[in-house]
């Protein structure tokens, strides 16, 4: 008899709370509780990469909403994707729902009422050892009857005694189990490849999925995103073109379509991925991340132009779309950054009295976001930024040696040596600038 299914619905990665006070490693939590506790418990552990999915909520999501004997599903922060799949597993499934959150502050009301288990995190967000022993032998027992338990944990099913749920034959829930390992094989392995910067990789385990307009709805995004993470911009593109017309429609994949066209640059590219972001921020609004990788194309364009009056109407676009990407959120430092450089770059005497109003702005996002403290690659990046912008070179120094620490991808550091040298060439010319830049990304 195979063993039951234990579906994860939580974040991915290291995630900060909407205040920017504390971040919370959910690997750790997953790695060293979550899946500790289904192998003691003996059950079979699948977890929802919405991060490498875009956040879409697609069939395959519901299918093991639906068809796993028991769901785990972390409320921290709040999360609105795993909130909504909490509500259809409560509508779908009587029994073998766990709720688990970092005790960081009470729940939502609607759900405050269910059984709920608490993890212990520090104040600096830390997931301890002693933490991780006490959450994974709760959770085991907690899994352990859950595998036997007839007790009703759903608030509908308890409310309603006549409402039976979902009721699906034997044979769709042995197809699924079959599809969910298989996928899940695949992505973990598409993770494996992308963090190995192996496009070589990629592309073997994109022939083992072969027709990504039959496949599972998740994995060609998450094979997009991966191609993203090793630069292979060409195949990105031949991924969306492959994707079924409604994956190709979603936002992420849009605006990660246009960010390929921009940095393979064939003929034509860049006029498609700006037809492609324009399109988005007309249909769903301005947002930090659209606004951000159209920035970026104008910007792009504004660094390759050779005539005059085409550089500059770039220079301008460029300006105009950053602008609007920190309107739309200004807790979001990525176009804020961006802004204060080209702001920087274009001189006039309004920019630079603009500049003095958008600086704090953004080391306010980027300080919420942990600083040269944080673990991701671009709030350090940016605090770095930020301290050639203010011509602090101790600080800058700190946040060069923080960034080769952590020994990223080549990619990242060659991005951040270039808006150093745009830096250079915008205004802040210092000789200590040139030799970071050089530093991250050694020139030919």
């Amino acid at each position: 008899m195979p063993r039951q299914l234990l579906f994860v619905a939580m974040p991915f990665g290291r995630k900060r709370d909407p205040s920017g006070r504390i971040e919370i490693d959910f690997d750790a939590v997953y790695e060293q509780a979550i899946k500790p506790a289904a192998a003691d418990a003996d059950v079979e552990v699948i977890r929802a990469d919405e991060e490498r999915g875009g956040g879409i909520i697609h069939k395959p999501m519901y299918e093991r909403l639906l068809l796993a004997e028991i769901v785990i599903a972390d409320l921290t922060f709040a999360n609105a994707n795993v909130f909504y799949e909490l509500g259809i597993r409560h509508a779908a499934r009587p029994r073998a729902t766990i709720l688990i959150f970092a005790a960081i502050g009470t729940l939502p009301f609607d759900v405050a009422p269910i059984r709920s288990l608490s993890y212990k995190v520090e104040d600096d967000g830390q997931f301890t050892a002693e933490a991780a022993t006490r959450l994974r032998t709760v959770l085991t027992e907690r899994l352990r009857l859950a595998k036997a338990s007839q007790d009703k944990d759903s608030p509908l099913f308890e409310l309603l005694p006549e409402y039976v749920g979902s009721s699906l034959p034997h044979e769709s829930t042995e197809t699924f189990r079959d599809r969910a390992r298989a996928a899940s094989e695949l992505t973990e392995r598409m993770r494996a490849a992308a963090e190995a910067e192996d496009a070589d990789a990629l592309r073997a385990i994109e022939a083992e999925i072969g027709d990504l307009g039959t496949a599972s709805p998740e994995l060609p995004v998450d094979l997009l995103l991966a191609y993203r993470d090793v630069s292979a911009w060409a195949d990105m593109i031949r991924c969306v073109d492959a994707m079924p017309a409604t994956t190709r429609d979603v936002v992420t994949v849009r605006e990660q379509h246009a960010l390929a066209l921009n940095r393979r640059n064939g003929p034509g590219d860049r006029k498609q991925a700006l037809k492609i972001l324009r399109a988005v921020v007309e249909r769903y609004g301005p947002s930090p991340e659209t606004c951000g990788i159209l920035g970026r194309c104008h910007k792009d364009a504004w660094q390759q132009a050779t005539d005059a009056d085409l550089k500059a109407l770039a220079l301008d676009e460029a300006i105009d779309a950053y602008s609007m990407g920190l309107d739309a959120d200004p807790r979001d430092y990525y176009p804020g950054i961006n802004l204060a450089t080209l702001l920087l770059a274009r001189g006039t005497d309004a920019d630079l009295e603009r500049l003095e109003s958008v600086i704090p702005v953004v080391n306010f996002a980027v300080a919420r976001r942990g600083g040269l403290g944080s673990h991701d690659y671009w709030d350090r990046a940016a605090g770095l930024e930020l301290a050639v912008i203010a011509g602090d070179e101790p600080l800058a120094g700190r946040a060069k040696a923080t960034l080769l620490a952590a020994e990223p991808p080549d990619w990242m550091l060659q991005t951040t040596a270039r808006n150093l040298r745009l830096l250079v060439e915008a205004g802040r010319p210092a000789p200590w600038v040139v030799q970071i830049a050089d530093a991250l990304d050694p020139p030919d």
